[in-house]
């Protein structure tokens, strides 16, 4: 008989999480948890239907409540993920694993903290945007070593032969493309095209502003590994830093994306923290059986 995995599903403005506790029932990961497992439970046909899962363990350590490790719909684990955080605190806060109202956890992009707030929001300490291209890691082009950098692209994606483009690390690697118009601009084959450009070793997530004010901007995000998403936490907090350190933005910023709004805050200090705040949405639990043949 197949072992059963309790889950739940939630979102943040519609960027949807499938959420495992595996600190009430500790679980073998490295025996079940596997890429195709992961790519069947996605399947918005065959499966649950997600952009990520989200694995809550205890931490490795003393300096965190918990360890927090996200995996793509195509099986693939990264390194952070924003709107997913705001879900992990509302989760753990909701299901009694923590009395706390601010929440340390471990990802594998670093330490983040989480704070709940009366309105049921969530105000993450995201850290600190890394511009540093090997922080991100990003190689940039021989003939531009400052932002913003221009790359070529290779079979002229959405009639393109080059993009202009600023790189952020947020905990994992953002590419932050401005353009004019984000319904008419190819934001698919673009950000497929950028997602394993050669120039991002570890692929990367793109996001395209469209700037309305240097307090608002809209955005669409190509994440690596699910493709375009309703929002994107990181993306958000990545578009906001560049348009901050370029003199674009200012603080706050409210960033419009096809699921809903978030709040971004940064000082524009590279040692500062920036600050996301919006909400997270439970949806549904469920038992989805584990069979063993998979």
């Amino acid at each position: 008989m197949a072992e059963r995995l309790a889950f739940t599903k939630m979102h943040g403005l519609g960027n949807d999480f499938m959420v495992v506790d595996a600190v009430s029932r500790p679980l073998p990961v490295a025996d079940w948890l596997t890429p195709t497992r992961i790519q069947g439970w996605a399947d918005r046909h065959f499966g649950i239907g997600f952009d990520q899962l989200l694995l809550i363990e205890a931490p490795s350590g003393t300096k965190a409540d918990f360890r927090y490790r996200i995996f793509n719909a195509d099986g693939g684990e990264v390194e952070q993920c924003g709107n997913g955080a705001r879900c992990f605190a509302r989760f753990v806060a909701e299901r009694g694993l923590t009395d706390r109202r601010e929440i340390r956890v471990e990802t594998a992009g670093g330490p983040i903290v989480l704070h709940l707030t009366d309105d049921e929001r969530v105000r993450v300490d995201m850290g600190r945007p890394r511009f540093a291209p090997e922080a991100i890691p990003f190689k940039p082009p021989i003939t531009a070593s400052q932002p913003p950098y221009t790359l070529m692209l290779s079979g002229h994606p959405g009639g393109l032969d080059r993009v202009t483009l600023e790189a952020v690390s947020m905990g994992n690697p953002h590419a932050v493309v401005q353009v004019e118009d984000l319904e008419r601009f190819p934001v698919e084959a673009v950000g497929t095209a950028l997602e394993s450009h050669p120039a991002f070793p570890r692929r990367v997530n793109v996001g395209f502003v469209q700037q309305h004010r240097p307090d608002h901007i809209d955005l669409r995000v190509f994440e690596r590994g699910a493709g375009e998403t309703l929002a994107c936490g990181t993306g958000a907090c990545a578009a906001v830093a560049a348009g901050i350190q370029a003199g674009r933005l200012h603080s706050p910023c409210r960033v419009d994306l096809r699921g809903g709004a978030l709040s971004i805050e940064w000082s524009g200090r590279e040692g500062d923290s920036l600050f996301m705040t919006g909400p997270a949405t439970f949806v549904f639990d469920g038992e989805i059986p584990i069979n063993p043949a998979d």
